[in-house]
């Protein structure tokens, strides 16, 4: 959990034209830091600052390594770091395993031990390697290798993996490239960049539309090595509020990462609502471990999604992904709870904060468009029902 520069800021490196704090640059990473503390972000979970691409110089240094561009970081990369850690917070970075990054400025490739030697040196604690000028045959290589030169280092650096994003079958299938991944990294995207736009959020979600607990992709991930669906694009401009609902509620079904990507010195108010909902946080980071998938309605726009949550409880989310009319009925059945110890449950309602109480099977509640409604549900004995 976190905040990360990209889907916001982008490769803008003209500050001159940015007076505010827009580019990216170390005065923004320390107000995303130093706001992270302030309002109660890192207290709630959010404890990473993430830069991603446009942070280097073109060209390496006499020593071949990678250097930080010294009109935006002047104080360099190492300060900028202790500057994260002192305030109780992880450092993430970014780099690529090619020939040059996505934005055109140094990559990876041919420099493997130096590069894992300086992001360990710059006390860089995650580090999200993308794909971009790498030959497709040689990820498969080139992934382990640098994973295996970030272990030589001995400094603990979550590994984010941007190779299924590249494959044109996302490490599905006989390939062995899923195996691959979970031996070799901590979480990777499968899929497309997200955007500020519910088109974007939709296709994301559309492509985790998983049936069960044994699709291949669902029962890859758990503790230590995850699937990443991408940022949240929440307190930015292209969502509704019911549609930040949507997105984060998902991402939480989903056990993903949470990286914000937004201004947390002008975030509105609702967005932060969301965003600091320790209920839904807390079914994001449930130490089971278990991605959830769709249930029932998959094919549709009336869908029910499920997470087994540790002591049997569950996640679920009843999604209206439907943008006409008003709503509609969606139903959560206990047959779609495979692992639910008792027929009968209780309800809460993590957005309302609301005990709904004892159902005897099965629950329906009226959900509009563009919305859901998120649930946590304990398994109970049949006591009044309501």
């Amino acid at each position: 959990m976190g905040w990360m520069s990209w889907e916001r800021y982008t490769c803008t490196t003209n500050c001159s034209g940015h007076g505010d704090g827009r580019c990216i640059n170390e005065e923004l990473i320390k107000a995303m830091a130093d706001l992270l503390v302030a309002d109660g972000w890192r207290d709630a979970g959010y404890s990473q600052v993430s830069i991603d691409d446009c942070w280097a110089m073109p060209q390496r240094d006499e020593q071949g390594r990678q250097v930080p561009d010294p009109h935006r970081f002047p104080s360099g990369m190492a300060a900028l770091g202790k500057y994260i850690h002192d305030r109780s917070l992880t450092f993430g970075h970014y780099t690529d395993i090619g020939s040059k990054t996505c934005g055109g400025l140094v990559g990876m490739k041919g420099h493997f031990d130096t590069d894992a030697e300086t992001f360990a040196s710059w006390g860089v604690d995650y580090l999200k390697v993308d794909g971009c000028y790498e030959a497709l045959p040689d990820m498969a290589r080139d992934y382990p290798a640098f994973g295996a030169a970030l272990n030589k280092t001995g400094r603990p650096i979550i590994y984010s993996c941007s190779w299924p994003a590249y494959m044109h079958h996302h490490c599905e299938g006989e390939d062995g490239c899923m195996p691959a991944l979970i031996e070799h990294c901590n979480l990777w995207r499968n899929w497309a960049d997200v955007s500020d736009s519910w088109q974007s959020v939709s296709s994301i979600m559309n492509f985790w539309n998983r049936r069960n607990s044994t699709d291949e992709m669902v029962s890859s991930a758990g503790p230590g090595h995850w699937n990443d669906p991408d940022m949240l694009m929440i307190g930015n401009f292209g969502l509704s509020e019911t549609q930040e609902q949507s997105q984060f509620a998902i991402w939480a079904i989903l056990a993903a990462p949470l990286f914000m990507s937004n201004d947390l010195r002008s975030i509105p108010a609702s967005s932060r609502d969301i965003l600091l909902n320790r209920e839904i946080i807390a079914v994001n980071q449930d130490v089971l471990g278990k991605q959830g998938y769709c249930a029932h309605g998959c094919d549709s726009k009336l869908r029910v999604w499920v997470r087994e949550l540790q002591g049997g409880d569950a996640a679920v989310v009843l999604q209206n992904s439907g943008n006409f009319g008003d709503g509609a009925d969606i139903t959560v059945d206990v047959a779609h709870l495979p692992w639910f110890s008792h027929s009968h449950f209780t309800a809460r309602d993590l957005y309302a904060h609301n005990d709904l109480g004892q159902f005897p099977g099965s629950l329906t509640l009226y959900v509009h468009v563009s919305s859901v409604k998120m649930l946590r549900l304990s398994p109970s004995e049949l006591n009044v029902l309501v």
